[in-house]
């Protein structure tokens, strides 16, 4: 039986002002700056063996990374 995959983690911005990192939807952790928010994320994902998304301020997706399960693994 294959393990269970964790959700991805966003680093996406608060509208309240600071950094959030989000999964499963889920607020897992807010930070008052996006480069503290990304190393959390980072460790976060690490930790799972996930994806982590790094969101711009406008919400876009600016940076993926893949820690664990890649569904993109490189060619050759």
């Amino acid at each position: 039986m294959a393990d269970k995959k964790e959700p991805e983690v966003h680093t996406v911005p608060n509208h309240k002002g600071g950094w959030d990192n989000k999964q499963g939807g889920k607020t897992i952790s807010h930070h008052p700056t996006k480069a503290e928010a990304e190393q959390r994320g980072r460790e976060q994902a690490k930790k799972g063996k996930t994806e982590h998304r790094i969101h711009k301020r406008n919400g876009q997706i600016g940076e993926a990374n893949s820690y664990g399960h890649d569904p993109y693994p490189p060619k050759g």
